[in-house]
Protein backbone atom coordinates (compact mmCIF):
# COMPACT_ATOMS: atom_id res chain seq x y z
CA UNK A 1 0.00 0.00 0.00
CA UNK A 2 1.36 3.38 -1.07
CA UNK A 3 0.07 6.03 1.38
CA UNK A 4 0.09 9.60 0.09
CA UNK A 5 -0.58 12.55 2.42
CA UNK A 6 -2.11 15.14 0.10
CA UNK A 7 -1.94 17.83 2.77
CA UNK A 8 1.83 17.51 3.00
CA UNK A 9 2.95 16.43 -0.46
CA UNK A 10 0.49 18.27 -2.70
CA UNK A 11 -1.78 17.45 -5.62
CA UNK A 12 0.82 17.84 -8.38
CA UNK A 13 3.09 15.27 -6.75
CA UNK A 14 0.22 12.81 -6.34
CA UNK A 15 -1.03 13.02 -9.91
CA UNK A 16 2.51 12.95 -11.32
CA UNK A 17 3.19 9.74 -9.40
CA UNK A 18 -0.06 8.17 -10.62
CA UNK A 19 0.53 9.25 -14.23
CA UNK A 20 3.93 7.55 -14.15
CA UNK A 21 2.23 4.17 -13.61
CA UNK A 22 2.01 3.16 -17.25
CA UNK A 23 0.75 -0.32 -18.08
CA UNK A 24 1.59 -3.03 -15.59
CA UNK A 25 2.97 -2.03 -12.19
CA UNK A 26 3.57 -3.67 -8.83
CA UNK A 27 2.45 -0.45 -7.07
CA UNK A 28 -1.19 -1.49 -7.34
CA UNK A 29 -2.69 -0.18 -4.07
CA UNK A 30 -2.75 3.53 -3.16
CA UNK A 31 -4.27 5.39 -0.23
CA UNK A 32 -4.75 9.17 -0.34
CA UNK A 33 -5.22 10.83 3.06
CA UNK A 34 -6.10 14.43 3.96
CA UNK A 35 -7.76 15.26 0.59
CA UNK A 36 -9.59 18.23 2.18
CA UNK A 37 -11.80 18.75 -0.85
CA UNK A 38 -8.93 19.26 -3.30
CA UNK A 39 -9.78 19.38 -7.01
CA UNK A 40 -8.72 16.91 -9.74
CA UNK A 41 -7.54 14.18 -7.35
CA UNK A 42 -6.45 11.10 -9.32
CA UNK A 43 -7.44 12.68 -12.64
CA UNK A 44 -6.07 11.09 -15.80
CA UNK A 45 -4.98 7.79 -14.23
CA UNK A 46 -4.21 5.11 -16.84
CA UNK A 47 -3.12 1.98 -14.95
CA UNK A 48 -4.80 -1.07 -13.35
CA UNK A 49 -4.44 0.21 -9.78
CA UNK A 50 -6.74 0.53 -6.75
CA UNK A 51 -6.87 4.02 -5.21
CA UNK A 52 -8.74 4.85 -1.99
CA UNK A 53 -9.33 8.53 -1.18
CA UNK A 54 -10.11 8.86 2.52
CA UNK A 55 -12.32 11.92 2.59
CA UNK A 56 -14.38 14.18 0.35
CA UNK A 57 -13.08 15.61 -2.91
CA UNK A 58 -13.54 18.77 -5.00
CA UNK A 59 -14.04 19.18 -8.74
CA UNK A 60 -13.23 16.49 -11.31
CA UNK A 61 -11.95 13.71 -9.06
CA UNK A 62 -11.16 10.62 -11.17
CA UNK A 63 -11.73 12.53 -14.39
CA UNK A 64 -10.63 10.74 -17.58
CA UNK A 65 -10.07 7.54 -15.59
CA UNK A 66 -8.76 4.51 -17.48
CA UNK A 67 -8.36 1.05 -15.90
CA UNK A 68 -8.16 2.20 -12.26
CA UNK A 69 -10.58 1.45 -9.42
CA UNK A 70 -11.00 4.66 -7.41
CA UNK A 71 -12.93 4.64 -4.13
CA UNK A 72 -13.97 7.92 -2.49
CA UNK A 73 -14.66 7.48 1.22
CA UNK A 74 -16.73 10.64 1.38
CA UNK A 75 -18.63 12.84 -1.06
CA UNK A 76 -17.50 14.20 -4.43
CA UNK A 77 -17.71 17.68 -5.96
CA UNK A 78 -18.85 18.57 -9.49
CA UNK A 79 -17.70 16.51 -12.47
CA UNK A 80 -16.57 13.36 -10.67
CA UNK A 81 -15.51 10.68 -13.21
CA UNK A 82 -15.98 13.20 -16.05
CA UNK A 83 -15.06 11.67 -19.41
CA UNK A 84 -14.18 8.34 -17.80
CA UNK A 85 -13.01 5.76 -20.34
CA UNK A 86 -12.86 2.54 -18.29
CA UNK A 87 -12.36 1.25 -14.77
CA UNK A 88 -14.57 1.85 -11.74
CA UNK A 89 -15.29 4.83 -9.48
CA UNK A 90 -17.19 4.22 -6.23
CA UNK A 91 -18.41 7.10 -4.04
CA UNK A 92 -19.58 6.28 -0.53
CA UNK A 93 -21.37 9.62 -0.10
CA UNK A 94 -23.14 12.07 -2.40
CA UNK A 95 -22.05 13.49 -5.76
CA UNK A 96 -22.50 17.07 -6.93
CA UNK A 97 -23.44 18.25 -10.41
CA UNK A 98 -22.75 16.44 -13.71
CA UNK A 99 -21.35 13.24 -12.23
CA UNK A 100 -20.09 10.97 -15.00
CA UNK A 101 -20.50 13.66 -17.67
CA UNK A 102 -19.49 12.56 -21.18
CA UNK A 103 -18.27 9.21 -19.79
CA UNK A 104 -17.35 6.78 -22.54
CA UNK A 105 -16.96 3.58 -20.50
CA UNK A 106 -16.45 2.04 -17.10
CA UNK A 107 -18.71 2.05 -14.05
CA UNK A 108 -19.59 4.92 -11.69
CA UNK A 109 -21.31 3.98 -8.42
CA UNK A 110 -22.80 6.69 -6.18
CA UNK A 111 -24.04 5.30 -2.87
CA UNK A 112 -25.73 8.54 -1.85
CA UNK A 113 -27.59 11.05 -4.01
CA UNK A 114 -26.47 12.80 -7.18
CA UNK A 115 -27.23 16.42 -8.03
CA UNK A 116 -28.36 17.90 -11.34
CA UNK A 117 -27.21 16.71 -14.78
CA UNK A 118 -26.01 13.32 -13.62
CA UNK A 119 -24.82 11.46 -16.73
CA UNK A 120 -25.09 14.48 -19.02
CA UNK A 121 -24.00 13.54 -22.55
CA UNK A 122 -22.94 10.06 -21.41
CA UNK A 123 -21.39 8.06 -24.24
CA UNK A 124 -21.16 4.49 -22.97
CA UNK A 125 -20.58 4.76 -19.21
CA UNK A 126 -22.70 2.79 -16.72
CA UNK A 127 -23.89 4.79 -13.69
CA UNK A 128 -25.61 3.29 -10.63
CA UNK A 129 -27.04 5.74 -8.07
CA UNK A 130 -28.29 4.24 -4.80
CA UNK A 131 -30.18 7.43 -3.92
CA UNK A 132 -31.93 10.04 -6.07
CA UNK A 133 -30.78 12.32 -8.91
CA UNK A 134 -31.46 15.98 -9.72
CA UNK A 135 -32.93 17.79 -12.71
CA UNK A 136 -31.74 17.47 -16.32
CA UNK A 137 -30.01 14.16 -15.67
CA UNK A 138 -28.99 12.20 -18.78
CA UNK A 139 -29.45 15.33 -20.91
CA UNK A 140 -28.35 14.43 -24.45
CA UNK A 141 -27.17 11.02 -23.22
CA UNK A 142 -26.02 9.03 -26.23
CA UNK A 143 -25.31 5.51 -24.96
CA UNK A 144 -24.75 3.58 -21.75
CA UNK A 145 -26.98 2.92 -18.74
CA UNK A 146 -28.18 5.08 -15.85
CA UNK A 147 -29.72 3.19 -12.90
CA UNK A 148 -31.44 5.13 -10.11
CA UNK A 149 -32.77 3.37 -7.03
CA UNK A 150 -34.45 6.54 -5.75
CA UNK A 151 -36.26 9.34 -7.57
CA UNK A 152 -35.41 11.53 -10.56
CA UNK A 153 -35.89 15.31 -10.88
CA UNK A 154 -37.31 17.42 -13.70
CA UNK A 155 -36.56 16.87 -17.39
CA UNK A 156 -35.08 13.39 -17.13
CA UNK A 157 -33.46 12.33 -20.40
CA UNK A 158 -34.05 15.60 -22.24
CA UNK A 159 -32.97 15.26 -25.91
CA UNK A 160 -31.95 11.66 -25.24
CA UNK A 161 -30.36 9.47 -27.91
CA UNK A 162 -29.88 5.75 -27.21
CA UNK A 163 -28.89 5.57 -23.53
CA UNK A 164 -31.08 3.41 -21.29
CA UNK A 165 -32.49 4.90 -18.08
CA UNK A 166 -33.85 2.75 -15.25
CA UNK A 167 -35.59 4.46 -12.30
CA UNK A 168 -37.18 2.67 -9.36
CA UNK A 169 -38.80 5.71 -7.73
CA UNK A 170 -40.82 8.60 -9.11
CA UNK A 171 -39.82 10.85 -12.01
CA UNK A 172 -40.82 14.50 -11.56
CA UNK A 173 -40.98 15.06 -15.33
CA UNK A 174 -39.55 13.71 -18.56
CA UNK A 175 -37.52 15.89 -20.90
CA UNK A 176 -38.11 16.43 -24.60
CA UNK A 177 -38.30 13.17 -26.59
CA UNK A 178 -37.93 10.94 -23.49
CA UNK A 179 -40.68 8.36 -22.91
CA UNK A 180 -41.34 5.34 -20.72
CA UNK A 181 -40.64 2.09 -22.53
CA UNK A 182 -41.44 -1.59 -22.07
CA UNK A 183 -39.22 -3.55 -19.70
CA UNK A 184 -38.38 -6.71 -21.64
CA UNK A 185 -36.50 -9.81 -20.38
CA UNK A 186 -33.18 -8.60 -21.80
CA UNK A 187 -33.54 -5.36 -19.85
CA UNK A 188 -34.26 -7.23 -16.62
CA UNK A 189 -31.11 -9.31 -17.17
CA UNK A 190 -29.05 -6.21 -17.93
CA UNK A 191 -30.40 -4.43 -14.86
CA UNK A 192 -29.69 -7.43 -12.60
CA UNK A 193 -26.05 -7.35 -13.72
CA UNK A 194 -25.79 -3.57 -13.21
CA UNK A 195 -27.26 -3.81 -9.70
CA UNK A 196 -24.79 -6.55 -8.81
CA UNK A 197 -21.80 -4.63 -10.18
CA UNK A 198 -23.08 -1.45 -8.55
CA UNK A 199 -23.20 -3.09 -5.09
CA UNK A 200 -26.98 -2.62 -4.97
CA UNK A 201 -28.31 -6.13 -5.59
CA UNK A 202 -29.40 -6.41 -1.95
CA UNK A 203 -31.29 -3.11 -2.12
CA UNK A 204 -33.55 -3.50 -5.15
CA UNK A 205 -34.93 -6.00 -7.65
CA UNK A 206 -35.01 -5.40 -11.43
CA UNK A 207 -38.79 -5.84 -11.49
CA UNK A 208 -39.18 -2.71 -9.35
CA UNK A 209 -37.79 -0.38 -12.05
CA UNK A 210 -39.27 1.43 -15.03
CA UNK A 211 -37.31 1.95 -18.24
CA UNK A 212 -37.08 5.24 -20.11
CA UNK A 213 -35.59 5.95 -23.50
CA UNK A 214 -35.73 8.05 -26.64
CA UNK A 215 -38.92 8.46 -28.66
CA UNK A 216 -36.59 9.13 -31.64
CA UNK A 217 -38.61 12.09 -32.88
CA UNK A 218 -35.78 14.62 -32.71
CA UNK A 219 -33.10 12.74 -34.66
CA UNK A 220 -33.88 14.81 -37.76
CA UNK A 221 -35.61 18.17 -37.94
CA UNK A 222 -39.34 17.88 -38.52
CA UNK A 223 -41.53 20.99 -38.60
CA UNK A 224 -44.30 19.08 -36.81
CA UNK A 225 -41.97 18.71 -33.79
CA UNK A 226 -40.60 22.26 -33.86
CA UNK A 227 -41.92 23.10 -30.39
CA UNK A 228 -39.88 20.25 -28.87
CA UNK A 229 -36.48 21.43 -30.12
Amino acid sequence: MQTFDLGKEGLRALNSSLHALKGQTNMTAWEVINPKGAHAIAAGVDAPVDITVRGSTGYYCAGMNKQATIRIKGSAGPGVAENMMSGTVIIDGNASQYAGATGRGGLLVIKGNASSRCGVSMKGIDIVVHGSIGHMSAFMAQSGNLVVLGDAGDALGDSLYEARLFVRGSVKSLGADCIQKEMRPEHLALLADLLKRGEAADKARPEEFKRYGSARKLYNFNIDNASSY
